[in-house]
């Protein structure tokens, strides 16, 4: 069993505010997405010129920020929503969800391309190579906080979380910062060198995202609220991965077979 770094949610106490590791992530997500995107903007297949690049992390970011939260209520606390509508601002109290982040970015690039002349998925490809690097950052939040851990296990590598109870529990929030993250950024940046059909790109990171994201939910604890949808083992983060896989498998290869 492996000793659980016990590092403070707190990274800088600034009396009357806190910045939190968690939102640290974020900003350094942010702020990977603007310079690898100035660099990805200059090459000569770019919709956008790296100029642009800015607005465009500004519309990413809203997009992040509204729509996970929003699809956090949708999918993971609507009952509590209908409840109380206004759970949907206390932000302070956590919850984000990826699918409604992925939703809102696609919202938000849709309008971002309406101002700029050039088509969603267009913009969706440019991105496509910078988000696992904020996809594992947050992950690592999550490692820091010590929350979202994984099932309890008897492995070498499992860890004692400090409201995950007396038996240790796989670590789950790396698995996904590994899979999410480091391995598909490495993937989608080494395919994305060279100019790829439109819609190719994006198909292949939802396919990706959504099998790497199926595959941890069987080591990751669902939701106290919601448990197991069905099986005993289905759960909320895989019925809502299941579309990417399809979509994605789906828009990569009409990506490929019509540029052929």
């Amino acid at each position: 069993m492996l000793s659980y770094p016990n590092i403070d949610p707190v990274a800088l106490d600034l009396g009357v505010v806190k910045i939190h590791w968690y939102g640290l992530m974020y900003l350094l997500g942010f702020a990977a997405v603007y310079f690898l995107g100035q660099y990805r903007a200059k090459q000569p297949y770019s919709p956008v010129k790296p100029e642009a690049i800015e607005d465009l992390v500004y519309y990413g970011a809203l997009g992040v920020i509204l729509g996970g939260r929003f699809g956090y209520i949708l999918f993971y606390n609507f009952g509590l929503f209908l409840d109380n509508p206004l759970i949907l601002f206390k932000i302070w109290q956590g919850g984000m969800s990826f699918h409604g982040g992925m939703l809102g970015v696609f919202v938000a690039m849709w309008l971002f391309g309406k101002k700029h002349n050039c088509t969603m998925l267009q913009l969706t490809d440019i991105i496509t190579p910078l988000t696992p690097i904020g996809l594992g950052l947050g992950r690592i939040g999550n490692f820091i906080n010590g929350e979202l851990w994984g099932k309890t296990t008897d492995v070498s590598w499992g860890m004692m979380f400090p409201n995950g109870g007396s038996l240790p529990r796989h670590p789950s929030q790396l698995y996904e910062a590994f899979l999410e993250g480091l391995v598909l950024f490495i993937i989608v940046w080494i395919y994305t060198n060279k100019q790829r059909p439109t819609m190719a790109p994006t198909g292949l990171i939802l396919c990706l995202y959504g099998c790497f994201r199926f595959f941890v939910e069987f080591y990751r604890l669902p939701d106290s609220h919601l448990g197991y949808l069905a099986l005993d083992w289905l759960t909320m983060g895989q019925i809502l991965s299941t579309p990417m896989i399809i979509i994605g498998a789906g828009l990569f290869y009409w990506a490929h077979k019509r540029a052929a």
